[in-house]
């Protein structure tokens, strides 16, 4: 209850005070807009810069993981077209 109390107590206090200092109210929410745009145009853009980071490394590995050649496959590749050319031949 005295929660209840406390809060209705405070959000008078809270309108009379914004009535009474209005001007020096919009002055502060003007002053303090241009901070925000600026700090979260910055967190953005260091969001935007780690994901591409990101996206560089995976890129990366994935070019690593495709550079290794295994011999066995080419050598199952050159018999298969070794047999092929021998069942052209005797076609």
């Amino acid at each position: 209850m005295k929660t209840l109390i406390g809060g209705a107590v405070a959000a008078v206090l809270g309108i009379i005070g914004l009535a009474v200092w209005f001007p020096a109210f919009l002055q502060l929410l003007a002053g303090s807009i241009p901070i925000m745009l600026l700090l979260g145009g910055g967190l953005a853009l260091y969001l935007g810069f780690d994901e591409l980071k990101d996206s560089w490394k995976k890129e990366k590995e994935d070019v690593k993981e495709g550079d290794v050649d295994d011999p066995e496959k080419y050598k199952q590749e050159i018999n298969d077209l070794k047999k092929e050319i021998e069942s052209l031949k005797k076609a």
